[in-house]
């Protein structure tokens, strides 16, 4: 019998370039770094853009939408508002009110904004995922630049690649991998946040810095008291490598849009982005993954993965930077949580797709994938949790 395949097969080879600012008053009418970004697609057109702001932003810096406007003002022809900057609100429940993705929809389409536009997303990282998502899928995708105003955004969720809004009840359920225009890290926004806001950061480098880099847990470990008062210099130098380490993971280990079952960004996550779920986000982000950090730091050692001194050592930073290892959980409705907060491995299998991949350490640095996880271990982990720090 003869062969009645036609297969015609090509490749497609895409150049993204990740790009990174970092700078100090970026809407300063004399600050350059956005006009030298909103760059034109073709010679002599003239530059449309749209900003959504997190309203949470008038708290700290009152005037923010005016500033905004007064910049773009300031650049003449070359870069224009479509429309006044609109303000939406900040935090989680932005990514689980589906109204407020059509509004920014709606206002994309009353702008008439095409593919040689540009959407700037200011705030933090719920905002930056819920208008990125928008701006991915308005016309297929229009450009979009990233100006994360919090500690947990700038040096972690704001420099990546994804979008998303929750969805079915689940974190991130829609959204979309796009590698944005450009992200800028506007260092002035890290000392107007409340203090429970601009401590998220430091757990998301402690993250990073446990499964990628010992030396940078280290400067961590020997700042800790420092980065517990926010003081300037460490505090900043600790976002700044945080995002750094963030984008070279995204952009050189090979797997930007995470087509495989590793996702080593992601320690301490299962668990956190279930007690998320279950405190109906009462929990931050941040502090809920220094909970899903000490689960799988005590799961670690419990299985001899993890050397009780350096899983000590680590608990103790968390700590010591001012996270509570067990007070989240009572955030939690019900009477223990421990099998809901199990349910969160399947979860996140799930969104991950394939087997399960769940990193672990060995030590700062020594990172592993572990595809089986022991339940009564979990259980054990949280137990002890509950008893040490409960």
């Amino acid at each position: 019998m003869s062969d009645t395949r036609d297969l015609v097969s090509f490749p497609i080879t895409l150049r993204h370039e990740h790009r990174l600012v970092f700078t100090r008053d970026v809407f300063a009418e004399g600050n350059p770094v956005l006009a030298e970004l909103l760059t034109p697609r073709e010679p002599g057109e003239s530059v449309r853009a749209m900003v959504f702001w997190d309203a949470g932003l008038e708290a700290a810096f009152p005037g923010i939408g005016t500033k905004i406007a007064r910049w773009f003002a300031a650049q003449g022809d070359r870069v224009r508002l479509a429309a006044e900057p609109i303000a939406v609100p900040g935090g989680e429940p932005v990514k689980n009110d589906f109204r407020q993705l059509e509004r920014v929809w709606a206002a994309i389409n009353a702008a008439g904004l095409c593919r040689h536009s540009y959407v700037l997303a200011v705030g933090g990282g719920a905002v930056l995922d819920m208008v990125g998502f928008a701006a991915a899928t308005a016309h297929r995708g229009i450009p979009l630049v990233r100006l994360p105003t919090t500690s947990l955004s700038q040096g972690d969720g704001g420099v990546g690649v994804k979008n998303g809004v929750n969805f079915f009840g689940k974190k991130n359920w829609l959204g979309s991998f796009g590698v944005p225009h450009a992200i800028v890290n506007d260092l002035l926004f890290l000392h107007g946040l409340p203090l429970r806001e601009r401590r998220c950061g430091l757990i998301e480098a402690v993250k990073v810095a446990l499964i990628r880099d010992a030396a940078f847990f280290e400067f961590i470990a020997a700042r800790v008291d420092a980065l517990a008062k926010f003081e300037r210099e460490p505090f900043e130098a600790v976002i700044r490598a945080s995002a750094r380490q963030h984008i070279e993971h995204i952009a050189t280990a090979g797997d930007p849009f995470e087509r495989g079952s590793a996702r080593p960004l992601d320690f301490g996550h299962w668990a956190a982005h279930k007690l998320e779920q279950l405190s109906e986000f009462r929990v931050s982000h941040g502090e809920a993954v220094a909970v899903g950090m000490a689960i799988d730091l005590i799961y670690a050692r419990r299985i001899g993965l993890l050397p009780e001194p350096i899983a000590e050592r680590i608990l103790g930073v968390i700590q010591r930077l001012g996270f509570e290892l067990f007070a989240p959980v009572r955030e939690i409705r019900g009477p223990s949580g421990r099998q809901d907060m199990l349910d969160g491995l399947e979860e996140f299998r799930e969104h991950l797709g394939g087997r399960l991949s769940i990193p672990m350490i060995r030590a700062p640095g020594d990172r592993l994938e572990v595809h089986e996880i022991d339940g009564a271990v979990v259980k054990a982990a949280f137990d002890e949790l509950r008893e040490r720090y409960g």
